[in-house]
């Protein structure tokens, strides 16, 4: 007599539950534990968000996102005073120009924060051993010019023109004199400005120079200092635009005849 065969497929399901309940108990601690990871946080630990985003970064496949990313943690570091770990993301960034750009954000950070003038000092040393470090040319000028502006937003002139002076690349230093004077003319100061434009080999690039810093200072209502930066012009047509620009400054024509077509 023969016995009745077992269904197959009851049993071989119930095979797979078993299998699959295994799985699930071998794994679920280690489940568990990266879930409580994510989640140690809490939303005002700064610190500890801004470390699980870095670690959350080299898991990125896409290196201009990941290069990216790496350069915004680096920013948020320097504006929560943490100078240090923000220099450290940068060796983290791959990309020469996004290098630069992570030096510039830290810089104008640091130029935006009070700091005694040998901690400014001292900070900007560590930038340009970042920034020397790009063996890119054209990037490692850029963050070059890019410290010099952060030094001259801090007020650090004499460390501005230091930092321009090194740079190699003619094009790019002229370039940096004129960022570094615009804006210290931003600030009023025109006589650094000048000091800065002076700097420059250019006689093209000089009065381009003196047209913006004029037109600067001629928004800012400094109205005598405008008028000297365009007479350093040396191109007429060049140095005609820039007194009109403070003429209208002055007595802005647009809007007076927006008034009479009004009336």
């Amino acid at each position: 007599m023969h016995r009745k065969a077992k269904p197959f497929l009851p049993v071989f399901l119930f095979f797979l539950s078993m299998i699959g309940s295994i799985i699930f108990i071998g794994t679920a601690p280690a489940y568990a534990e990266e879930t409580n990871k994510t989640q140690s946080c809490s939303a005002h630990n700064r610190p500890c968000l801004i470390d699980e985003m870095t670690a959350l970064t080299a898991d990125i496949d896409k290196k201009a996102w990941r290069d990216q990313t790496y350069r915004e943690i680096a920013k948020t570091l320097a504006f929560d005073g943490q100078f240090e770990k923000a220099v450290s993301i940068i060796d983290k960034i791959e990309t020469p120009d996004t290098k630069a750009m992570t030096i510039r954000g830290i810089g104008v950070i640091l130029a935006a924060q009070s700091h005694s003038a040998e901690e400014l000092n001292n900070k900007f040393s560590t930038l340009h051993s970042k920034a020397k470090e790009i063996e890119h040319a054209a990037s490692h000028g850029i963050a070059l010019t890019y410290i010099a502006m952060a030094q001259a937003f801090a007020g650090d002139d004499k460390g501005a023109w230091e930092t321009c002076a090194m740079m190699e690349n003619v094009s790019l230093q002229n370039k940096a004199y004129g960022e570094t004077a615009e804006i210290q003319a931003e600030r009023g100061d025109f006589k650094a400005a000048q000091k800065s434009i002076q700097s420059i080999e250019s006689p093209a690039f000089r009065n381009k120079a003196y047209v913006t810093i004029s037109r600067i200072l001629s928004d800012k209502g400094l109205y005598d200092d405008a008028l000297s930066a365009a007479t350093n012009i040396t191109n007429a047509y060049k140095k005609t635009q820039a007194l009109q620009y403070l003429l209208d400054a002055q007595k802005p024509r647009e809007r007076i005849l927006e008034k009479v077509h009004k009336e």
